[in-house]
């Protein structure tokens, strides 16, 4: 343990967890076996971690919020799977994370820059990227795959084995049980794709010229009774001009379930 951590006489800190510079613990929380802490975390009252847990630097874990907890998926037996979480990110209350499964790749992997809000669910075997915002009660069943920049709002719920698109964006309430292209906006149950994303790309910098290029996109895509594999050929000229359609075109391409429609 860094003799430069605070950690609160009355949390529980296991003999083997790891614990970084500068890294705060509150009062009743639990750090078990196996958890590895980077440098500058703040871990909040009433925490749970559980391991093998690797945390990255300067992430703060708010007040009952239980992170690299087993799964519940019936098919898990105690193997000693994953959680890995990478920096900057922040896990309001009561965020639940569990580690993955050996069925799958045997970890569950969250990018940096994250913003969990307050009672969001990670499922086993999912992967977050950076810079994503999971709002209030969003929920991952396992084997979901979130692209960086993606938005959940709240009480959306995302069904085992999604993709959930780069820089899209899913409504209120949505429930998504097929693929969400990157750059796509969808809401409803069962969630419809509406548009693009176009205040989240301006606000990250694209240019007016690279939108227009992914709305014509989107337009081929949804607009034209295209299949995939017809707009996949229509697409190929605008990429070449705009590059930035290619996110496009390769969430496409690793669509399994089918996208929203």
């Amino acid at each position: 343990m860094d003799p430069s951590a605070v950690i609160d006489p009355r949390a529980i800190i296991d003999p083997t967890a790891i614990i970084g510079a500068n890294v705060k613990i509150g009062p009743w929380t639990l750090v078990g076996p196996e958890v590895e802490l980077g440098e500058g975390c703040d871990i909040r009252s009433h925490v749970v971690l559980k391991g093998p847990t690797k945390i990255g630097a300067r992430n703060t874990i708010y007040q009952f919020s239980t992170v690299g907890e087993d799964t519940p998926d019936l098919k898990y037996r105690g193997e000693p799977t994953q959680l890995i979480m990478g920096d900057n990110n922040i896990v309001r209350e009561g965020v639940t994370i569990h580690r993955g499964t050996v069925q799958d790749q045997g970890k569950t992997v969250i990018g940096s820059n994250n913003l969990l809000m307050a009672y969001v669910h990670i499922g086993h075997d999912s992967v977050v990227g950076d810079n994503c915002i999971l709002v209030n009660n969003a929920s991952l069943a396992g084997h979901v795959v979130v692209g960086d920049w993606a938005i959940l709002s709240g009480y959306s719920l995302v069904h085992q084995y999604c993709l959930i698109g780069a820089h899209s964006f899913a409504g209120f309430g949505c429930h998504i049980s097929k693929d969400v292209p990157a750059y796509v906006t969808v809401s409803g149950s069962p969630a419809e794709a509406k548009t693009i994303n176009v205040e989240g790309l301006k606000r990250r910098g694209f240019s007016g010229d690279a939108i227009a290029a992914i709305r014509r996109a989107y337009k081929i895509i949804y607009r034209q009774n295209n299949t995939v594999d017809e707009a996949l050929a229509a697409l190929a000229p605008i990429v070449a001009d705009f590059p930035e359609v290619q996110l496009l075109v390769d969430s496409l391409k690793q669509s399994q379930r089918g996208i929203v429609r």
